[in-house]
């Protein structure tokens, strides 16, 4: 699973990873700082299981406070985009290529509208947010569209002439992109295409196809960023007018990234996600800090509930790609052989069963799988138990 952060230039796309992975990709005020795309560990917030059991768990991999457990995930910050990127214009064509990649996006756009289309800074609130969304829109489109285009003619001919499969034909062609046969018959017949000639198909039908694919593919939740910039809340209700299909989440990156930074240095106890921290030791701090910290929490925290860094990233893996977390374990005995307990957690696709677990967990559990545990129930339950977020299961296998 990779996360994508995308957006124009300036927008606020680098200090937002920063501010979910304190990678310190390289940020400034001009356009194209980041040229190639950055990949870092960031991380899913649940609830931690070891308050089921009583038991204070001990990550190998993430970490868990305050009985939160922080599931790593890779994120990747990607070139920004601008007009014409499926033309090839600015980091078009590395970009597109980058978000291939991803297998959800987060789009982070300047809330505060100060930055115009091109990146370059403008007095804020003169550049309108909903723009943004709408190329964005737009150039995803053209560009699946130009790969479904690019041998339509000869491929339409073909079916016609050998009475070929028309969907399957289509799943071949944008098999890059993560359709599959069952998608690509899904959205022919949802558009009434399926028992039309596709040498009759018209730009328009051809471009819906297209349209149809990105929108399933590659799914895009909006980071409403620069909430700390006053009257910017205007402007986010203007996008959530625009787009009521969208998830848009009101994001303060630099404030996240400030409070990350304060905890790791001992300053604060803060909990990303939280609508408070908690300051331990004021004379690590001046009066500017102290007096940003206060902005923080007046202006962002009470405000909104949270900075919308950590309800983004959950928002995309937990209720957009829709996978659950799963620990492994035994009844009775949750520790590895370190004495480590419940140490691991696993992010699992949607529908994921528990024959897939065992193969996660090392494919000889998978091929000589007799039946899994479910260890909070303690109840047996067979190969194709679907798995359910926050499952503790144990496998039982015949090696």
């Amino acid at each position: 699973m990779i996360i994508g952060i995308i957006g124009k230039p300036s927008a606020g796309k680098s200090t937002f990873f920063n501010a979910a992975t304190l990678a310190g990709a390289e940020t400034a005020a001009y356009p194209f700082t980041t040229i190639k795309p950055n990949h870092a560990v960031g991380f899913v917030k649940i609830p931690c299981v070891d308050t089921f059991f009583g038991k204070q768990c001990n990550p190998r991999f993430g970490y868990c406070t305050h009985h939160n457990r922080f599931v790593p995930v890779d994120m990747m910050d990607i070139a920004g985009l601008v007009p014409g990127a499926h033309e090839g214009l600015g980091m078009g064509n590395q970009f597109l290529e980058d978000i291939r990649q991803a297998n959800v996006c987060i789009h982070v756009v300047d809330g505060s509208g100060g930055t115009n289309e091109k990146g370059e800074i403008v007095p804020a609130l003169s550049h309108d947010p909903v723009k943004d969304v709408m190329f964005l829109e737009e150039e995803l489109d053209y560009w699946y569209f130009g790969v479904l285009q690019r041998s339509w003619e000869r491929t339409a001919r073909l079916l016609v002439q050998e009475k070929g499969t028309t969907y399957k034909a289509i799943a071949k062609q944008m098999s890059a992109f993560g359709v599959t046969e069952d998608l690509s018959k899904d959205v022919l017949e949802k558009l009434k295409l399926q028992e039309k000639k596709p040498t009759d198909w018209t730009e328009e039908e051809l471009f819906a196809v297209a349209k149809k694919f990105r929108n399933i593919t590659k799914p895009v939740l909006i980071a409403a960023n620069k909430i700390d910039v006053p009257g910017t809340e205007k402007n986010i209700e203007r996008l959530k007018s625009a787009f009521p299909e969208y998830s848009i989440v009101p994001c303060s990156a630099e404030s996240e990234l400030a409070l990350r930074h304060a905890a790791k240095a001992g300053v604060i106890e803060y909990v990303p996600g939280e609508s408070d921290f908690k300051i331990v030791d004021d004379s690590k701090l001046n009066e500017q800090q102290k007096k940003a910290l206060l902005f923080i929490k007046d202006n962002i925290l009470k405000k909104y509930g949270s900075t919308g860094v950590q309800q983004v990233l959950n928002g995309a893996v937990l209720d957009f790609l829709k996978y659950v977390a799963i620990f492994p374990g035994g009844v009775g005995k949750l520790e590895d052989k370190d004495g480590n307990v419940l140490p691991d957690c696993f992010l699992m696709p949607p529908k994921s069963t528990a024959l897939d677990f065992a193969y996660k967990l090392h494919t000889d559990l998978g091929k000589n799988f007799i039946r899994a545990i479910n260890v909070k129930t303690k109840m047996a339950v067979g190969k194709d138990y679907i798995l359910q977020n926050g499952d503790v299961i144990e496998i039982v296998s015949g090696k």
